[in-house]
């Protein structure tokens, strides 16, 4: 056999085993309705991972999911919104088996310098995470405004690194948006002025 022929004898190996572990994995998103591979194994991996008891309700599961993945495998949100970010005996920086924070997830607390803490963005009563509807959550997440105006009227979000999620395409941020409806409300209002909310009730 030439070099030729096992070159392709060998691209032909990979591909094969390639195409079977796509293939091994695609049954197991059994919700997923969406056409390609990559957001299907993200939906299944946000399934695993949420930390949390989900209230998924009515709303659609592929969605949830999607939001699950981005919220805790790639855009670090448990790093800023749950303090401290894992449990006691759980923090993989020290050697640990992880195990995140789930009594104070996304509840906010974490303090960045002298004057800002993050926010508890748990939904509130009616399903909104941090009290905030869709739009007003979307604008946020595109322009860091600060409907709270904690550091003045035209300060935007900080720390918040809003202006690398504002990249994020439309579904991604409905389907944080979605995730974070469905986890367990905290009460309190971490890092904004005045007396504490009952958002829970």
């Amino acid at each position: 056999m030439n070099v030729q022929k096992l070159a392709a004898a060998g691209t032909a190996f990979v591909a094969i085993l390639i195409g079977g572990a796509l293939t091994s994995r695609s049954g197991l998103a059994v919700n997923d309705k969406n056409p390609t591979q990559d957001e299907k194994m993200k939906i299944q991996i946000g399934a695993n991972i949420a930390p949390v008891t989900l209230k998924i309700g009515s709303n659609d599961r592929d969605t949830v999911y999607l939001g699950s993945y981005i919220v805790n495998a790639t855009a670090l949100c448990n790093e800023c919104h749950t303090s401290p970010s894992y449990a006691v005996g759980g923090n993989p920086f020290l050697g640990q088996p992880k195990v995140i924070n789930t009594a104070g997830y996304m509840g906010g607390g974490r303090v960045f310098g002298p004057t800002v803490t993050s926010r508890n963005i748990t939904p509130d009563a009616s399903g909104k995470p941090a009290g905030m509807s869709y739009s007003d959550f979307v604008q946020a997440m595109r322009t860091g405004i600060d409907f709270d105006h904690v550091h003045g009227a035209t300060v935007p979000l900080q720390v918040m690194p809003w202006p690398v999620f504002q990249n994020m395409t439309d579904r991604e941020l409905n389907a944080i948006y979605t995730y974070l409806s469905t986890i367990p409300c905290l009460e309190g209002d971490p890092g904004v002025p005045g007396p504490p909310s009952t958002r829970c009730h």
